[in-house]
């Protein structure tokens, strides 16, 4: 290794960040409050929502959204294999069976054939996963949720920003859940968000999200709130705080040039990469106006008549100093989920053949387009 190590993801922190968090340190309010407040209406209207309830995390927020639309102990909810964990966790926690779909070997999203196939008597609900910042087919997903009376809560934790049918993500389900971990199109440091436009489901989701207080407790301390609450659910404590609020205020006002950025050097990447007879590309965003791709993730896929398999591929990488990583180690693969529930890799082929061979390379804005370009070229020496 010749030169410095580029790691796998880096969030872009620049002075208006920090000024913003010093604002609020020096402000005396640090944890939810007026910024908290501001977030969530700057996040309402850039989604185009009814409402945008700010949490300490994505897995709160699909957590919360599960309780809100009041799906428990004898549902069923179908999702994806090729997810995190959280996306199952908060199905079993809420009491409720997860039942997975196989993916479209082509996008990585669920495919909506393969879903309406898992449909039975006791489906309740369906969480489609937007895999790297690529919308689900979200037109044939509503279709079935709507023949099925079913309910949609998108997992969008890859897809702050990603446009499809001309309407940002989580404009027009029953919920949607974004996440602002650091890696992510945004940061807020850790944090999520619910989009809804239910009135009813987003009271409950803002009581549970503060120890089950009723509405707006947060506002108890002002010169304008009341000290008396009452605890209308057994809650939890998942609110986002005003630091949190603080990195997120001015990271929404950028996302746009993110995404941007994102989308240059994903085009540079397909540039560089794309006619090598041992890749495939990750899918684009479908032609047209009205769809975007964010490019959370840039996954490349080996063939399986490449010379190098794919972990040797990624220690290649980092031996050239380039950090890589796999997104996802598929939900059946994992031992507690395997175990208890059953699941086989082998009931999934597309999410087994495309696990096989994919791999996450960097991309992100705190890139310079140089890191672009080596890591093209350090793929094409390693391939050769």
């Amino acid at each position: 290794m010749t030169q410095p190590f580029l790691p796998f993801a880096l969030p872009l922190i620049e002075s208006e960040e920090i000024d913003e968090v010093v604002d609020t340190l020096k402000s005396g309010w640090i944890t939810t409050g007026p910024k908290t407040q501001k977030f969530e209406e700057m996040m309402k209207d850039y989604i185009g929502c009814k409402h945008a309830i700010a949490v300490n995390s994505c897995t709160a927020a699909l957590h919360l959204s599960l309780l809100g639309w009041e799906i428990g102990p004898g549902d069923e909810v179908i999702t994806t294999p090729l997810t995190f964990a959280a996306t199952i966790n908060t199905i079993l926690h809420v009491g409720a069976t997860p039942i997975l779909a196989d993916i479209d070997f082509k996008t990585g999203n669920i495919d909506p054939v393969q879903l309406e196939k898992k449909i039975t008597k006791k489906t309740k609900a369906i969480v489609p996963v937007h895999y790297a910042g690529l919308a689900c087919d979200l037109k044939a997903l509503r279709k079935i949720a709507d023949q099925h009376k079913l309910i949609m809560i998108e997992d969008s934790a890859h897809a702050i920003g990603t446009i499809t049918g001309g309407e940002q993500v989580g404009k027009t389900s029953e919920a949607a859940c974004f996440s602002f971990y650091p890696i992510k199109n945004m940061t807020t440091g850790e944090g999520g968000l619910v989009a809804t436009n239910n009135d009813e489901v987003a009271s409950r989701i803002r009581a549970w999200a503060l120890h089950g207080m009723s509405k707006d407790a947060w506002a108890r301390y002002t010169s304008k709130g009341r000290w008396y609450y009452e605890i209308v659910y057994p809650g939890f404590k998942y609110n986002m705080t005003d630091i949190q609020a603080a990195l997120g205020i001015v990271q929404l006002r950028k996302l746009e040039k993110f995404i941007e950025v994102r989308n240059k050097y994903a085009d540079i990447y397909r540039a560089r990469l794309g006619s090598h007879p041992d890749l495939i590309m990750p899918a684009p965003a479908a032609e047209g106006t009205g769809e975007r791709h964010t490019h959370h993730l840039f996954v490349l896929r080996l063939k399986e008549t490449a010379k190098v398999k794919r972990d040797d591929f990624i220690d290649q990488l980092k031996d050239e100093g380039i950090g890589a990583t796999v997104n996802y180690i598929p939900i059946p693969m994992h031992p507690y989920y395997r175990d208890t529930l059953g699941w086989k890799i082998e009931e999934f082929p597309n999410t087994k053949k495309f696990f096989e061979g994919c791999l996450s390379i960097p991309l992100y804005p705190k890139m310079q387009e140089s890191d672009v370009h080596r890591v093209a070229d350090t793929i094409l020496k390693i391939l050769s």
